[in-house]
């Protein structure tokens, strides 16, 4: 069993969804970016989702965007955020906190799918959730994630119908993430009711936890969405924190880290709040 698969198992034992967190590897710099990391689990994070900065985002709203500026113009890799990942592990002795990496195959196809798997294997790491890579495509990359133990998360949105889904699925391990609301990340926020219909759906569909995302800002957003799915995924408003924490040259505040990470306490109590069963 996978250490996200493990991570679900747990949640639906205590009865209750888990809390996703994004952030962005090296934003605002890869020491302050590696602090924000090893205090996320203690903070309430069940899962961690480690952006991979790209230069040509996709499916990213302006927070992340910038997160992702803010991260390469601090000197981070792909090889740095294994290490930082890496470093996780060994300091913090931590073996049950998963951690994918999200982002775009680019990064992944540049590197050789066959050694990006194998090296992230070695970094600790858990899952991939990889925005652009259609599951006809996927194939490429499944057979080596398979082998190195790590979990493929794809995602579904709203335009996502039932005749597609089994496409989506064939690939999907760990869990399915939900794209609640269509357009780019951190711009609006779906309703309950669009939450409960679409994962009663997904759920006619597949055994695997669902989490949603995209849109969640406030405890009472992330409350409602574990009242329906596996997990309530929370990332650009995570992002608005460590940018709310800089100064105007770009540098952290002292409060930068303690700011993000009781953020991050004020959604986890949330989503604990919602007890299942």
């Amino acid at each position: 069993m996978s250490r996200i698969a493990r991570r679900f198992a747990t949640l639906a034992a205590d009865k209750r969804a888990g809390l996703v967190t994004y952030v962005t590897a090296g934003d605002p710099d890869i020491a302050v970016s590696y602090e924000i990391l090893k205090g996320l689990p203690a903070a309430g994070a069940d899962l961690i989702e480690l952006g991979m900065p790209f230069t040509d985002p996709m499916a990213d709203g302006p927070s992340i965007q910038l997160a992702g500026q803010r991260a390469l113009k601090a000197g981070i890799t792909v090889d740095a955020t294994f290490d930082m990942v890496r470093r996780f592990r060994r300091e913090t002795g931590d073996r049950d906190t998963p951690i994918l990496l999200m982002g775009y195959y680019n990064l992944v196809y540049r590197r050789g799918a066959e050694r990006f798997c194998r090296e992230a294997q070695e970094a600790g790491i858990d899952g991939f959730i990889l925005v652009d890579l259609p599951p006809e495509e996927a194939d490429e990359l499944k057979p080596h994630a398979v082998k190195a133990g790590i979990d493929t998360v794809l995602l579904t949105a709203p335009t996502t119908d039932d005749a597609r889904l089994p496409a989506v699925l064939r690939y999907a391990s760990g869990f399915v993430y939900f794209v609640s609301i269509l357009g780019i990340t951190g711009t609006a926020s779906a309703s309950e009711d669009a939450v409960r219909n679409h994962v009663a759906r997904l759920r006619r569909h597949t055994s695997l936890p669902l989490g949603v995302g995209f849109g969640i800002k406030t405890p009472d957003q992330a409350a409602a969405v574990a009242r329906h799915a596996d997990a309530a995924v929370v990332g650009s408003a995570i992002v608005d924190r460590v940018k709310a924490g800089l100064d105007e040259q770009g540098r952290a505040k002292p409060d930068l880290v303690p700011g993000v990470l009781a953020y991050v306490k004020a959604l986890s109590d949330g989503v604990r709040g919602v007890r299942k069963g």
